[in-house]
């Protein structure tokens, strides 16, 4: 008698909606985008927005630590003084940081 009442208890308690699980997936989707897509895109158009916007005299990190001033722009790439008579090449989007103009000197 016990045990076929068990039985029947938990066959009904285990019954599940199928429209809340839908609505679950949806709301899961949704903080999903708010919390970590959304953000990132917001990152990325910021980025791009500074790499289009580089002009010779800015003073730049690069994505490698690298501090330096822009000499030369070109179309994908940038020229970056490191030091007096020592100028390298990078790409644009490795730009990561304009810096205020007298961060650094440059001898």
């Amino acid at each position: 008698m016990l045990i076929s009442s068990a039985w029947a208890q938990g066959a009904t308690t285990a019954q599940g909606g199928g429209i809340e699980s839908i609505l679950l997936i949806v709301v899961m989707f949704a903080v999903m985008y708010f919390l970590m897509i959304r953000p990132q895109m917001k990152r990325a158009k910021e980025h791009k927005l500074l790499v289009e916007g580089l002009q010779k005299g800015d003073e730049v990190i690069t994505a490698g630590g690298i501090v330096g001033r822009i000499a030369k722009t070109d179309e994908i790439y940038v020229t970056v003084t490191i030091a007096s008579g020592v100028d390298i090449q990078v790409q644009r989007i490795a730009v990561q940081t304009v810096l205020p103009k007298g961060s650094i000197k440059i001898d």
